[in-house]
């Protein structure tokens, strides 16, 4: 059966274990049964500013295997510039036992190292030449793609249902634009709406689109890739025109004079 115990903090009663523990409980649970069906990534926040000699990450939540972490302030740690990829990963270590906790805890380095291993997350990543500026100010949504000099978060995974998916910030911009080219396909329209009023867009919904709209078997396509079809489709949207799929390079054409 469903309850609510909620316990009686009333005066000359003895405090014990079990009523404080029911409050501890309550909002665990809730948190847990929120995020059961969720992958692992950025649940909220989280978010990287950029300002001349450090990054600073925003307070936020992430889920890590079944487990969420919480960044309760903003924190900070200085970048160089060497023309290195780098990466700003989450670094998950192991339980650490107290007299009246169990720690879960993860550190935020910068790493050279650009594969993940078992214990770490993305947080995005970066290749700056020594004397350049560190940029997050897009001009395009193909910009986020820029490879020196530029903040990339393609490859940082955002928590949803399923499985992870793309940073918010990038289906906004991309749903944005899309509206902007004034394209008049439905799958576009009906997409762009998505990314504008969702926090966090389903990856099965975007390769979906991906497929219709370019005319695609469906595939389990990685960010990067997904952030190259969407530039197609775009270009195409700007254009006013659309890929035939049918067509291959060389292959067989009709024309038909009126």
């Amino acid at each position: 059966m469903f309850t609510n115990v909620y316990p009686n903090f009333t005066k000359g009663r003895i405090l014990k274990g079990d009523m404080l523990e029911s409050l501890r409980d309550v909002p665990r649970r809730f948190t847990e049964l929120s995020t059961e069906a969720y992958s692992e990534g950025i649940v909220a926040g989280a978010q990287v500013r950029i300002t001349a000699e450090q990054l600073v990450v925003s307070r936020g939540l992430v889920k890590f295997g079944c487990r969420i972490y919480a960044l309760e302030q903003d924190y900070s740690l200085p970048y160089q510039a060497n023309g290195r990829e780098t990466v700003l990963k989450l670094r998950f270590g192991e339980a650490v036992e107290q007299s009246d906790f169990t720690l879960y805890k993860a550190d935020i380095v910068l790493d050279h190292e650009v594969s993940l291993r078992g214990n770490e997350l993305e947080l995005g990543r970066f290749k700056l030449k020594e004397g350049a500026k560190l940029r997050s100010d897009y001009q395009s949504f193909a910009d986020f793609a820029t490879e020196y000099n530029t903040w990339n978060m393609l490859h940082i995974p955002y928590s949803a249902v399923g499985q992870s998916s793309l940073s918010p910030q990038l289906t906004r911009y991309y749903g944005a634009e899309l509206l902007s080219a004034g394209s008049a396909n439905a799958y576009d329209i009906a997409f762009a709406m998505q990314c504008l009023n969702q926090d966090t867009v389903n990856r099965e919904l975007i390769l979906r689109y991906i497929g219709s709209r370019l005319g695609m078997e469906y595939k389990a396509y990685d960010n990067v890739q997904i952030h190259k079809y969407l530039i197609r489709i775009l270009e195409e949207a700007q254009l006013g025109t659309r890929t035939r799929p049918d067509l291959r390079s060389g292959g067989p054409r009709r024309m038909l004079v009126d």
